[in-house]
């Protein structure tokens, strides 16, 4: 445990050995987090001052967020706020915590972007399944002529991802509905992203405990398969979209089931065309499809 007159750089040392014990995947950048927070600076000060003496209050503050993680609690749990393409998201037990893995989909919508030239262009933007709002929020201020929609089915989340919004400076182009998938949702748009739940409901219970036990429920469980909202949406798209461009994030393995349900949309309004991406990890993360009628 921290003593009171202990150093800045000692605490990182006690913190990271703890959560090595504990597990916890990345001990020594989780400890250097939850130190510069303890002591309210940012962690560059760590590496500069690790010789500074931390107060008993802070050391008190320290040794609460080390039984959090130890427990398995995410960081950004423990924090309040998750840092995603360059800004901060709060995030809330309503929202899922957002991953990096998730920053494929923007750079999609950005490879896209230049290609049609959204920069130049007021474009309109559908998130379905917002939770922080993270993408949809992303995309309005890398687009600044872009306005867009998130929805989402807990209200909780949709509050979330409105006061991520204000934070960050696009809540004048951003609304928020409640909505189940499309159900409601009014277009046209030309941009359509989602991150929906897909993880296949016999797989939950092994997932890692950061994710298990405290992302919502209803943002992992995708059904059997993992694959339900992507079959009611993707027939749907037609009627909100005339034309663009509709980006999914996909699980591990389910990038060909999707692509499937595009070329094949009872809708028959793809186009075709479709485009993959992997993250760092080499898994295909987003699938893409041109949407025309």
């Amino acid at each position: 445990m921290a003593a009171k007159t202990q150093t800045v750089g000692t605490a990182i040392a006690v913190t990271t050995r703890v959560l090595t014990e504990a597990g916890v995947e990345t001990p020594a950048r989780d400890a250097r987090l939850l130190v510069a927070a303890a002591i309210r600076a940012e962690t560059a000060a760590l590496i500069s001052r690790p010789e500074r003496l931390m107060t008993p209050e802070e050391a008190g503050k320290l040794q609460a967020f080390i039984a959090q993680r130890a427990a398995r609690e995410p960081v950004s749990r423990i924090l309040g706020w998750r840092a995603f393409y360059g800004r901060e998201f709060m995030v809330s037990p309503a929202t899922l915590d957002p991953r990096p893995d998730t920053e494929t989909l923007v750079e999609e919508v950005l490879a896209l972007a230049g290609e049609n030239g959204w920069h130049e262009r007021p474009i309109r933007i559908l998130d379905i399944g917002t939770g922080t709002g993270c993408l949809l929020l992303t995309l309005l201020a890398e687009l600044p002529l872009s306005s867009g929609v998130g929805t989402d089915i807990s209200p909780a989340a949709l509050a979330v991802a409105a006061a991520n919004a204000h934070h960050l400076g696009v809540g004048t182009r951003a609304d928020f509905e409640l909505r189940d998938g499309l159900d409601g949702v009014e277009g046209p748009f030309d941009l359509v992203v989602s991150n929906p739940p897909y993880i296949a409901t016999a797989d939950i219970a092994s997932l890692a405990p950061e994710v298990r036990d405290y992302d919502p429920l209803g943002a992992l469980d995708g059904g059997a398969d993992g694959l339900e909202l992507y079959r009611r949406i993707i027939p749907d798209l037609g009627r909100v979209m005339a034309s663009g461009w509709a980006v999914f994030e996909v699980g591990a393995g389910q990038a060909e089931s999707v692509a499937e349900m595009l070329r094949h949309s009872a809708a028959g309004h793809t186009g075709g065309q479709i485009r993959l991406r992997q993250d760092l990890g080499g898994h295909t993360r987003s699938v893409a499809t041109e949407i025309h009628l």
